[in-house]
């Protein structure tokens, strides 16, 4: 008796689990002709145009330098343009922005995403439901 009583103790004592929401449940990774487009690298170009630069946008997202190198080598075959630009010098050095290519894969990514998010919402409350139980 004393080991169900220190159960239903421990199990009252556990934070109740989040539900994640649709925007973490889907993350989809675009088939294109090129290539694959994943979450990863459009989170990485993001990154980039906020940090100003491929290392600081690798470290932002605990990427290795080589990684983020990659994953921006990659998506410009993908894209068949460049979707990053190095800035010239100055104090600091420079930097990297997007191009006009970059920050339209990003766009059109996210509003892609935002379209599945919405259309999947219904059933996958009902599959959070029915696993939940």
């Amino acid at each position: 008796m004393a080991r169900s009583s220190r159960s239903r103790t421990a199990a009252a004592a556990r934070p109740a689990v989040r539900s994640p929401r649709i925007a973490e449940l889907i993350s989809p990774t675009i088939a294109l002709p090129g290539g694959r487009l994943c979450p990863e690298a459009v989170a990485l170009l993001e990154a980039i145009d906020r940090e100003g630069s491929i290392s600081g946008a690798g470290r932002a997202l605990g990427f290795s330098y080589k990684h983020a190198w990659d994953l921006v080598a990659l998506t410009n075959k993908l894209a068949h343009a460049r979707v990053v630009e190095a800035l010239a010098g100055g104090s600091r050095g420079g930097g990297t922005a997007l191009t006009s290519t970059g920050r339209h894969l990003v766009q059109d990514y996210r509003a892609l995403e935002r379209t599945i998010q919405r259309a999947a919402a219904p059933r996958l409350a009902t599959l959070a439901r029915r696993v939940a139980r």
